[in-house]
Protein backbone atom coordinates (compact mmCIF):
# COMPACT_ATOMS: atom_id res chain seq x y z
CA UNK A 1 0.00 0.00 0.00
CA UNK A 2 1.01 3.50 -0.47
CA UNK A 3 0.24 6.68 1.61
CA UNK A 4 -2.92 6.82 -0.29
CA UNK A 5 -4.20 3.27 0.74
CA UNK A 6 -4.21 2.16 -2.93
CA UNK A 7 -3.74 -1.45 -3.65
CA UNK A 8 -0.46 -1.70 -5.48
CA UNK A 9 1.01 -4.22 -8.41
CA UNK A 10 4.78 -5.30 -8.13
CA UNK A 11 6.52 -5.33 -11.75
CA UNK A 12 7.31 -8.64 -11.45
CA UNK A 13 3.47 -9.71 -11.16
CA UNK A 14 2.75 -6.86 -14.24
CA UNK A 15 4.98 -8.42 -16.38
CA UNK A 16 3.36 -12.00 -15.25
CA UNK A 17 -0.43 -10.84 -16.09
CA UNK A 18 0.96 -8.95 -19.65
CA UNK A 19 2.53 -12.31 -20.61
CA UNK A 20 -0.40 -14.14 -19.91
CA UNK A 21 -2.62 -12.17 -21.40
CA UNK A 22 -4.68 -11.64 -18.83
CA UNK A 23 -7.47 -9.23 -19.22
CA UNK A 24 -6.95 -5.55 -17.65
CA UNK A 25 -6.12 -2.27 -18.72
CA UNK A 26 -3.22 -0.62 -18.40
CA UNK A 27 -3.18 3.72 -17.86
CA UNK A 28 -0.60 5.62 -18.39
CA UNK A 29 -0.97 9.26 -16.55
CA UNK A 30 2.26 10.56 -17.54
CA UNK A 31 2.42 13.86 -19.79
CA UNK A 32 2.97 13.71 -23.82
CA UNK A 33 6.92 14.32 -23.27
CA UNK A 34 7.69 11.52 -20.93
CA UNK A 35 5.98 9.03 -23.37
CA UNK A 36 8.77 9.49 -25.83
CA UNK A 37 11.57 8.69 -22.78
CA UNK A 38 9.91 5.02 -21.89
CA UNK A 39 6.89 3.16 -22.70
CA UNK A 40 5.49 -0.01 -22.12
CA UNK A 41 3.97 -0.10 -26.03
CA UNK A 42 1.36 -0.33 -27.69
CA UNK A 43 -2.04 -1.04 -25.95
CA UNK A 44 -1.36 1.32 -23.20
CA UNK A 45 -4.09 4.11 -22.45
CA UNK A 46 -2.68 7.58 -21.71
CA UNK A 47 -4.59 9.79 -19.78
CA UNK A 48 -2.38 12.61 -18.48
CA UNK A 49 -2.64 13.71 -14.96
CA UNK A 50 -2.65 17.45 -15.96
CA UNK A 51 -5.72 16.64 -18.40
CA UNK A 52 -7.39 15.20 -15.17
CA UNK A 53 -6.75 17.99 -12.90
CA UNK A 54 -7.95 20.10 -15.58
CA UNK A 55 -11.02 18.32 -17.13
CA UNK A 56 -12.08 15.43 -14.33
CA UNK A 57 -14.24 13.24 -15.29
CA UNK A 58 -14.67 14.65 -18.78
CA UNK A 59 -10.94 13.53 -19.02
CA UNK A 60 -11.55 10.73 -18.83
CA UNK A 61 -11.77 8.15 -22.38
CA UNK A 62 -14.46 6.29 -22.66
CA UNK A 63 -12.78 3.09 -22.66
CA UNK A 64 -11.96 3.63 -19.06
CA UNK A 65 -15.91 5.31 -18.56
CA UNK A 66 -17.10 1.50 -19.43
CA UNK A 67 -14.67 -0.25 -17.39
CA UNK A 68 -15.66 0.58 -14.02
CA UNK A 69 -15.16 -2.97 -12.63
CA UNK A 70 -12.50 -4.28 -15.06
CA UNK A 71 -8.78 -4.38 -13.08
CA UNK A 72 -7.08 -1.14 -14.05
CA UNK A 73 -3.29 -0.89 -13.54
CA UNK A 74 -1.70 2.73 -13.09
CA UNK A 75 1.20 3.84 -13.43
CA UNK A 76 3.77 7.10 -13.63
CA UNK A 77 7.32 7.42 -13.64
CA UNK A 78 7.90 6.45 -9.90
CA UNK A 79 3.95 5.90 -9.09
CA UNK A 80 2.93 9.12 -6.58
CA UNK A 81 0.89 10.48 -9.54
CA UNK A 82 -0.57 7.58 -10.54
CA UNK A 83 -1.22 7.11 -6.61
CA UNK A 84 -3.14 9.90 -7.34
CA UNK A 85 -4.58 9.22 -9.85
CA UNK A 86 -6.11 5.52 -8.55
CA UNK A 87 -7.37 7.48 -5.46
CA UNK A 88 -9.20 9.77 -7.62
CA UNK A 89 -10.63 6.89 -9.98
CA UNK A 90 -11.88 4.82 -6.97
CA UNK A 91 -13.60 8.09 -5.04
CA UNK A 92 -15.95 8.26 -8.43
CA UNK A 93 -16.61 4.97 -8.50
CA UNK A 94 -13.62 2.32 -9.91
CA UNK A 95 -13.44 -0.14 -7.93
CA UNK A 96 -10.68 -2.22 -9.12
CA UNK A 97 -7.56 0.17 -9.72
CA UNK A 98 -4.17 -0.68 -9.07
CA UNK A 99 -1.03 1.20 -8.73
CA UNK A 100 2.23 0.16 -9.91
CA UNK A 101 4.55 0.05 -7.49
CA UNK A 102 7.69 2.16 -8.43
CA UNK A 103 6.63 3.20 -12.16
CA UNK A 104 7.91 2.44 -15.34
CA UNK A 105 11.15 3.25 -13.90
CA UNK A 106 11.09 0.38 -11.41
CA UNK A 107 9.37 -2.19 -14.55
CA UNK A 108 12.20 -0.56 -16.51
CA UNK A 109 15.15 -1.37 -13.72
CA UNK A 110 13.77 -4.90 -13.06
CA UNK A 111 12.10 -6.16 -16.24
CA UNK A 112 12.80 -4.83 -19.44
CA UNK A 113 15.20 -2.40 -20.11
CA UNK A 114 14.25 -1.56 -23.57
CA UNK A 115 11.40 0.41 -21.93
CA UNK A 116 13.83 3.44 -21.45
CA UNK A 117 14.59 5.71 -18.42
CA UNK A 118 14.94 9.30 -17.35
Amino acid sequence: MNPFGIPEIEVDELAERLARGDDFLLVDVREQPELQLANLGAGVIHLPLSDLADRHLAAIPAVLTNARERDLVIFCHHGIRSAQVCAYLKGNGWSRVFNLAGGIDAYARRIDPAVGFY
